[in-house]
């Protein structure tokens, strides 16, 4: 049985990006998903959030993503992509250059991760990390769940 999504999320028939809102190189990821997004097709959702944690707990990631907040997912059609999945499917929907980063979908994932995985360990260091989640702006706060 798919584990099912708060309804109200599920009526309006967005993908949900959920990501690490403490780190500056997730934020301005997800700056870059917004300025590349003219249809509006992503919502986001800090992984900090309590309301990250109930929506992904059917999907039996609440435990895990509690303890480590360094994969970036995509929740779309109720299927959830993680790490590099997540990065392509996402880029691949994008009104930019990195669309064309989903000929990276024909890689097998044992392939691509350890890349995700080096950059996502190094992340904090490399680019800094915030003390709180980040606020929207009063334009963007309909982009954020």
């Amino acid at each position: 049985m798919e584990p099912q999504i708060h309804t109200d999320i599920q009526k309006q028939n967005h993908q949900i990006v959920f990501f690490d809102g403490i780190c500056n190189f997730c934020n301005a990821s997800i700056n870059f998903i917004i300025d590349h997004d003219p249809e509006k097709l992503f919502k986001f959702i800090p992984l900090q959030s309590e309301l990250a944690q109930n929506i992904l707990e059917p999907f039996g990631e609440n435990r895990k993503i509690q303890q480590d907040f360094d994969s970036v997912i995509l929740l779309k059609n109720n299927i959830l992509y993680k790490k590099s999945a997540a990065a392509i499917e996402i880029a691949a929907q994008l009104n930019s250059w990195v669309k064309h980063l989903k000929i990276f979908r024909y890689l097998p994932e044992f392939l691509r991760n350890p890349v995700y995985d080096f950059i996502a360990k190094y992340r904090y260091q490399i680019f800094g990390k915030s003390d709180e989640c980040r606020i929207p702006t009063p334009e963007l706060r309909d982009r954020f769940l």
